[in-house]
């Protein structure tokens, strides 16, 4: 029956965490207690006034489609939040509203790359993006990155892996899954490589406000012309309402909208009038202190699985993952991951959701759950080191 599917959907990876996901929840119906470190999903609830908005959205009766490109007030929030936390003037009618972030990347991506054509990513990296480009009929071009650049591409990486069949690149900062970050500088020199090409910047901004004793600068900071996508998931925790925005080039808009407009028609009506809320005073101040929370978490688990033997060679900067090393045990990835939610119902992600490059050792930690349960996760893995047997 599948040999009647398109090849562009056999092409489309599964989560191989999903696996692991669905047996984690088998145990904790069998009465386990399951420790869950596998799923980048903040464990925090939508902040309260952002759902008070959300009910009184209903209740008003806002449950009709917007424009295409979102509420014009949403935007214009938008618009004045880079004002304020990057000192960047951005037209509003350059933002448009998106079905989470993974519709500002299917706009993003239809727009830019046309059949056979692809983008530079790093490997590892967020896996829907390669599986994006396949979905348009492009491709991305996997980067093998490591420690030595942080996890990012660099000038040097996009010269050396450019070709005919390039137009662009996309970077996250911070990255999912090592938690690294560009700095300003950085941004700005991987801008002027891919200009040199003709070749167009996307970067997922998705996990900024979520870093730690730094900032992150916006890719807007140093170039204009990028593509910019964010979400409303990550820091303002507004998962299952699916929101997020793309900032595009001016010229771009136009397009990006008919896209918009035939895709998806518009993001729900409900969760743009509640992310209202999400830029006024208390909702910014419960958020801040999230932010310390992950920090307090990152500071705590970081050396807790260097100390085991877990090798994590570059200290994250943002987002709430660790990506580390397992050589120093040996074994592959997945079944290391098997081995711990069987054994001890620690539940983690193996490095092949991520890409290719070295993934089979390695493994990806979330830091989602509160101290006290950071605390016995460390206490279980520990003992399940003991019993792995390679």
């Amino acid at each position: 029956m599948t040999a009647s599917f398109s090849a562009r959907s056999r092409a489309i990876e599964p989560f191989h965490v999903m696996a692991l996901l669905d047996r984690a929840n088998q145990l904790q119906v069998q009465g386990h207690d399951v420790i869950h470190l596998e799923i980048g999903e903040p464990d925090f609830t939508t902040a309260a006034p952002i759902v008070a908005a959300g009910q009184a959205a209903l209740a008003a009766g806002h449950t009709r489609y917007t424009a295409a490109r979102g509420l014009p007030q949403l935007r214009e929030a938008i618009a004045t939040f880079y004002s304020q936390r990057y000192r960047l003037t951005i037209d509003p009618e350059r933002i448009l509203i998106t079905p989470g972030g993974s519709g500002a990347l299917l706009l993003a991506s239809s727009l830019l790359v046309d059949p056979g054509r692809h983008w530079l990513l790093a490997d590892p990296g967020y896996p829907c993006n390669r599986h994006f480009l396949r979905l348009v009929e492009g491709a991305a071009q996997l980067v093998p990155v490591g420690p030595e650049s942080q996890y990012q591409l660099t000038p040097e990486l996009v010269a050396r892996h450019w070709d005919q069949a390039s137009v662009g690149a996309l970077v996250a900062s911070p990255a999912n899954p090592t938690g690294t970050l560009l700095e300003r500088a950085q941004l700005a020199a991987l801008s002027a490589a891919l200009k040199e090409r003709g070749g167009h910047l996307v970067v997922d901004e998705i996990y900024h406000g979520l870093t730690y004793g730094v900032d992150a600068a916006s890719v807007l900071e140093v170039d204009d012309q990028a593509f910019v996508l964010n979400s409303f998931s990550k820091y303002f925790g507004m998962t299952g309402w699916r929101l997020g925005w793309l900032v595009a080039p001016a010229a771009a808009v136009a397009e990006l909208e008919k896209l918009a407009q035939n895709l998806y028609i518009s993001a729900p009506s409900m969760a743009q009038h509640a992310a209202l809320a999400c830029f006024e005073a208390p909702t910014l101040e419960i958020l801040e202190a999230r932010r310390a929370e992950f920090r307090k978490r990152r500071d705590f688990l970081l050396p807790a699985l260097r100390e085991l033997g877990f090798g994590i060679a570059v200290e994250p900067q943002g987002a709430f993952y660790l990506y580390a090393d397992i050589s120093a045990f040996g074994g592959d990835a997945y079944r290391f991951c098997q081995h711990m939610l069987e054994t001890e119902f620690v539940a983690i992600t193996p490095g092949l959701d991520f890409g290719r490059h070295q993934a089979g050792h390695h493994v990806r930690f979330a830091y989602t759950q509160a101290l006290p349960v950071l605390e016995q996760a460390v206490a279980r893995i520990a003992r399940g080191l003991q019993s792995w047997r390679p």
